[in-house]
């Protein structure tokens, strides 16, 4: 005789595949009643989108122009949270903001034109997305930093050991051998660096008041702003709307990933869990990275690059799981 359970079962293995797939979805997400796995989770779909962002921005960008390239890639980030924010009943806050909140999202946008843009100007520069990925270890630092410096949050031995070895590992990924400061550094490092302090800076706002703007409208207002800017650049540079097909192809699916999943999901993550907390699951988008950089272009990073590359995952892995809090339980327990 069959138990409920197993007659239950049975019954979602009669349905179609697509029925299985989306009840099973709904009994794991019911489950999930912990705030913390739920974060962890969306910190996790935020890590794994934001590395294929990496593949297929670059390979997109190896056909295109970059404001090409953002015209399609923000208009197509746009519509999806657009949709999801309709679809959310998210657009009604709108209405109910105020001039303190419509000063946030004004200043949010402009910070994030110039991270997102010096982002891809980066990965247009350095040919290996890896190594792009790697250097961009440098963000998670300078949050734990600008954390401490402008919200007086913690900041211990083993966080500081974190931060040098994820320098350290900066320092080898870029350094060329040269003996003056133009060859010292492999092109497109000072725009990473650039990139860190500007995301950082976006980070903290958002940290700040993601409790009070919900993730769906702060990805709306981010990729808005991105696709604003990026036909003001289209017109000016006077570009072609016509691309070659696998371009579009590339831009689809990374925008879907990127301004869309990735950051609807980081946001997400933030509302659940602390933002050091999902930064330690976001700390492992370099070796995703790197593997899709093999699969997808064939390449690898020097020895000395992927030597440093792995120190620094290292170096940031090690400083958010002090600034989680997991090293003051072990000596608790």
């Amino acid at each position: 005789m069959q138990s409920r359970s197993d007659e239950k079962v049975n019954a979602v293995l009669r349905k179609p595949l697509a029925n299985q797939f989306f009840y099973l979805c709904r009994i794991n997400f019911q489950g999930m009643r912990s705030n913390t796995i739920k974060g962890y989770f969306f910190a996790l779909l935020a890590t794994l989108a934001f590395s294929n962002v990496y593949i297929f921005s670059k390979a997109a960008l190896n056909e295109v122009h970059l404001t090409q390239f953002g015209v399609y890639w923000f208009a197509i980030g746009t519509l999806f949270s657009l949709v999801f924010a309709i679809k959310n009943k998210k657009l009604a806050q709108l209405r109910m903001l105020s001039k303190r909140q419509v000063r946030i999202l004004i200043a949010l946008g402009i910070l994030e034109i110039l991270t997102t843009t010096t982002f891809f100007i980066s990965i247009n520069i350095i040919p290996d997305p890896s190594v792009t990925s790697f250097l961009g270890n440098m963000f998670p630092v300078m949050v734990t930093l600008g954390g401490v410096f402008i919200l007086k949050e913690r900041f211990g031995l083993v966080e500081a050991i974190g931060v040098a070895l994820a320098l350290i590992g900066a320092f080898m990924i870029s350094y060329t051998g040269g003996t003056t400061l133009k060859t010292l550094f492999i092109s497109g490092t000072g725009v990473v660096f650039i990139n860190a302090i500007l995301a950082t800076s976006a980070t903290l706002v958002v940290k700040v008041h993601v409790k009070r703007l919900s993730p769906e409208l702060l990805s709306l207002n981010r990729t808005t702003w991105l696709l604003i800017y990026s036909l003001i650049m289209f017109f000016i540079y006077g570009q072609s709307f016509a691309i070659p097909v696998s371009a579009l192809k590339n831009i689809a699916i990374g925008a879907i990933l990127g301004p869309f999943l990735a950051i609807v999901a980081v946001y997400y993550s933030y509302t659940h869990i602390e933002a050091s907390r999902s930064a330690i699951v976001q700390s492992l988008k370099g070796i995703f990275v790197l593997i899709g950089a093999y699969l997808f272009f064939h390449t690898f990073p020097a020895r000395h690059q992927f030597i440093g590359g792995m120190i620094t995952v290292a170096g940031v892995l090690l400083m958010t799981v002090a600034k989680a809090g997991f090293f003051m339980r072990s000596k608790q327990n």
